[in-house]
């Protein structure tokens, strides 16, 4: 079993085996905090902090039946001590979670997360419902927003899910755009379907133009940055010559909603397309914009 489950289910057990399913976002979040190397990544959802990752381990471990599921709650179903399988530093983190939230019910751990982590609440439904007025201007204030008017470019190789949605919503983007000629991955998150779910979630538009992508074929026997620019320099002649009307839709775009993204799955921007594609978009008439890469 991974590791990140066991936690799981050590906090349900540190938790009488019970806990509402807010709660026991709140309080993964508390504990991962505390971790060197953190189990889960969270985003500002609906609800505050929140795991995409974690939700999904947890719909695993109810079909393997160790967990059961209603509305409003996890229950752990089997006897085992997961607590015993944790490192002695994540048994010491546990112990200190539950010794100091172990009395407050759900809104009381929604208010404690907001207030010291107002970045997580920014798309909270529940905010300013619960907090104060200053309090919620705390809010308001964490919430990324910016004029100026950029083309971003970010891979998701190395990191997580909620680690590459965060890049998008610190940097305000509000589109999108998956520039792989396959949209299809095995980790967990970024294949199509599911990336447009996810960014649908945070209020982020995603469009796929597969046109300007490179096929699979293409990428194999790519050992050196030589092969790299070889592929690219191909690229460069037999794609984007032909595809101008693909990159003008993507200007058009960015001067529509001002700060977009294009996504592909290499984390160095040298040995990724979207560096090159980008390039070509900044010598079309009317860029006169910034180029960022995150």
């Amino acid at each position: 079993m991974f590791y990140r489950r066991k936690i799981i289910l050590a906090l349900l057990q540190a938790f009488d085996g019970n806990l509402p399913k807010i709660s026991l976002q709140k309080l993964l979040f508390l504990f991962t905090n505390r971790q060197v190397k953190s189990a889960y990544d969270f985003v500002p959802y609906q609800f505050g902090c929140y795991s995409f990752s974690a939700n999904a381990d947890l719909t695993a471990l109810v079909r393997h039946g160790l967990l059961m599921e209603d509305k409003a709650s996890f229950t752990k179903l089997d006897e085992l001590n997961y607590v015993s399988t944790l490192n002695e530093k994540d048994k010491e983190i546990l112990i200190d979670i539950k010794t100091t939230y172990k009395k407050l019910n759900t809104i009381s751990l929604m208010k404690l997360t907001y207030l010291n982590y107002p970045y997580f609440a920014i798309n909270s439904v529940k905010a300013k419902e619960i907090l104060a007025d200053k309090q919620y201007e705390k809010i308001l204030f964490a919430k990324p927003k910016s004029s100026a008017i950029t083309l971003f470019t970010i891979g998701y190789e190395g990191i997580s899910l909620e680690e590459y949605l965060n890049r998008l919503i610190k940097n305000d983007v509000k589109v999108l755009v998956d520039v792989r000629n396959n949209p299809l991955s095995m980790k967990f998150g970024f294949s199509k379907t599911q990336l447009k779910n996810f960014c649908a979630c945070l209020d982020i538009e995603y469009l796929h133009i597969p046109q300007v992508g490179i096929q699979s074929a293409q990428r194999k026997e790519l050992n050196s940055q030589a092969d790299y620019d070889k592929l690219f320099d191909n690229y460069r002649k037999s794609n984007l010559e032909q595809t101008t009307m693909y990159q003008e839709q993507i200007l058009q775009i960015l001067q529509l909603k001002k700060r977009i993204a294009l996504t592909c799955f290499e984390a160095n921007i040298c040995q990724c397309h979207r560096k090159h594609l980008a390039d070509a978009i900044t010598q079309l008439p009317g860029w006169k914009f910034e180029l960022k890469h995150i």
